[in-house]
């Protein structure tokens, strides 16, 4: 069973091209304030903003992956993560998603999304009726992820909940390169669909971004203000061991006690990733799903933990701007 949420989850920007500026206009006003969209009225525009997007999909898929390498030769992943959000504002730009009319003069949608041959984001074509059965054709050939029919009642809320589903898919090639850094009983916990449905609803209440590691077993997450969080996870099976550690750690009996029953969980790794100074910390405990196979609890960073300081997400929207058409 395939893994159904993202190991390594980010914002990322949603291209508009459509020649229609008035609708552009608006899907500028209506689409939520915390995702980053350019739009665009014109192909050339549309196209010289994508011609590089290959290439820097590329150069950060190699620093992710030689993350992964040091972090084989014995370098924690915890402080490499939060040192390449700190030094990489730009990810915020990489493009996601396009979402392309189909008719256009000169030109259609279809043409332009086959242009962009070597970009790894999603393709979202829109139709009027006449095109319908092209999108079809496209969508079974594997040419785009999805397509909206713009005659398609209250076609904005529904294209919203085709581009929300996309943003938090998981990347093929992202989600094999950090499945790598995980053990197998750990990849099948985020298999079992209560646990997955849990941590889904956790991150994208709190969180803007996040990864999943494998060691310690947990998700490092960013808010919009650009803070860190921890969620430790724990196989619910595994507490004694935890409770062990904490005790071997310096910490007292009825902590001790209150990890093995679950009430509690203790911060010992990421104390020791992070050199955090002062006492382990400790959480209070809640169970991920129903059936309670794993117990997380949520850490806090403070900016003084962190290697350096994170460019926060709203920091880099509110520099973006106004929403305007670009038709150059």
């Amino acid at each position: 069973m395939a893994l159904t949420i993202p190991l390594f989850h980010r914002p990322g920007s949603i291209l508009f091209l459509d020649d229609d500026t008035d609708y552009l206009d608006m899907l500028g006003l209506v689409i939520p304030t915390h995702w980053q969209v350019e739009l665009f009225s014109r192909p050339s525009g549309f196209s010289q903003r994508m011609q590089q997007e290959p290439a820097r999909w590329e150069a950060d898929a190699m620093v992710q992956l030689q993350m992964i390498e040091r972090w084989r030769q014995g370098q924690p992943l915890l402080p490499q993560i939060l040192r390449y959000w700190a030094v990489n504002p730009a990810r915020y730009q990489l493009v996601k998603t396009c979402v392309v009319d189909y008719a256009m003069p000169g030109t259609d949608g279809l043409k332009v999304l086959n242009t962009l041959l070597d970009w790894p984001g999603s393709r979202v074509l829109l139709t009027g009726q006449a095109d319908e059965q092209i999108a079809i054709q496209a969508f079974n050939n594997g040419l785009i992820d999805q397509f909206v029919p713009k005659q398609t009642t209250d076609i904005t809320r529904h294209l919203l909940g085709v581009l929300r589903k996309l943003m938090h898919a998981p990347h093929p090639r992202l989600n094999t390169l950090w499945r790598g850094a995980m053990q197998p009983s750990q990849q099948s916990l985020l298999q079992i669909p209560a646990i997955a449905q849990a941590l889904q609803a956790f991150t994208s209440q709190n969180w803007v971004e996040y990864a999943v590691l494998g060691e310690p077993f947990g998700l490092i997450g960013l808010d919009g203000a650009g803070d860190a969080h921890w969620l430790q996870l724990e196989p619910t099976s595994g507490l004694g061991d935890l409770a062990e550690l904490a005790g071997s750690a310096g910490l007292g009996f009825d902590v001790v006690r209150a990890i093995q029953a679950g009430h509690q969980l203790a911060a010992v790794e990421l104390h020791q990733q992070l050199n955090l100074s002062g006492p382990i910390r400790t959480a209070p405990a809640f169970a991920l799903g129903d059936d309670k196979l794993v117990t997380g609890a949520v850490f806090s960073l403070d900016t003084t933990d962190l290697p350096q300081p994170i460019y926060g997400y709203r920091r880099f929207l509110d520099a973006e701007g106004h929403r305007t058409v670009q038709d150059n």
